[in-house]
């Protein structure tokens, strides 16, 4: 659960200031991931601060500072600086300056993902410990193993539109799978900006990653990821599980439609064959 940065101790609030000079905070109104996130200004700079003291949270937010200096880059927030005081991590990211991404049809913001994804699937995992397609997910497919960095998070929240081009925020669920895994990812998050299931995969087709996957493993991919997501939403109260819930679904069932009609396409194919 997201605490106030009044929550911190002195001994942390004092480390920050001396590193961003005399500050206020403002927390962040998006995301869940940290316990303590907030952007700090002070007359050193502004950074985005996060900060955690629970054993979970230490652990999430370990493995996203890990994750955030190895792929350092044009694509994610660069690590100002980290550090430990008063039972608390604290990781202060560069400040990325800016409004969530648009993904609705039409949307030049899609021009822009659609040059972060293509980066993205050239980009190798780092030599760090990530999630498997196993472990992120709950399900996996012999497809879906690969060594390719994948953000599997990109909702618009995490994508933040700057001055110098799109930055993906918010590191702390990547893992290491096929590039085409973080496409299928997307699917919910194109759904959910107004995109048909068909508009969503007309749209992905740009990625040879999505052309090239077999139709059978995106099927399992949808099956599985709706079914995760239904199972959640029973008895659950939380709008966004049942969202998820609603996106997922539609999805799969455009896949299983689709299966008929492949099954119905190669059937009729068979029968030309034997005529022949």
């Amino acid at each position: 659960m997201r605490s106030e940065w009044t929550a911190l101790p002195e001994a942390v609030t004092d480390e920050v200031a001396d590193r961003v000079g005399e500050s206020h905070a403002i927390p962040a109104v998006t995301g869940d991931h940290a316990e303590i996130a907030a952007t700090v200004a002070g007359t050193r700079g502004t950074v985005f601060v996060k900060a955690a003291h629970t054993d979970f949270g230490v652990r999430s937010l370990r493995y996203e500072l890990r994750v955030s200096e190895a792929v350092n880059g044009s694509l994610s927030p660069a690590v100002d600086w980290h550090f430990e005081a008063a039972g608390w991590l604290v990781v202060g990211f560069e400040h990325c300056d800016g409004r969530h991404a648009d993904l609705s049809p039409g949307s030049p913001d899609l021009d822009l993902l659609g040059e972060a994804l293509t980066t993205l699937g050239r980009t190798p995992a780092p030599d760090v410990p990530l999630f498997n397609p196993q472990a992120r997910l709950g399900f996996e497919h012999p497809s879906m193993a690969g060594g390719t960095l994948v953000h599997t998070d990109l909702s618009p929240t995490n994508l933040i539109v700057t001055s110098h081009g799109l930055r993906i925020v918010d590191w702390a669920m990547a893992a290491k799978a096929a590039s085409w895994v973080e496409l299928a990812m997307l699917m919910q998050w194109l759904i959910s900006a107004g995109h048909s299931a068909e508009q969503a995969e007309q749209w992905l087709t740009r990625f040879p990653a999505w052309r090239l996957t077999d139709p059978e493993a995106l099927d399992y991919f949808a099956t599985s990821n709706a079914e995760k997501w239904a199972a959640k939403s029973a008895g659950a109260t939380a709008d966004w599980i049942h969202d998820l819930a609603a996106w997922t679904h539609q999805w799969s069932m455009y896949r299983r439609q689709n299966h008929k009609l492949r099954d119905a396409s190669n059937h009729g194919a068979d029968v030309e064959r034997r005529r022949a």
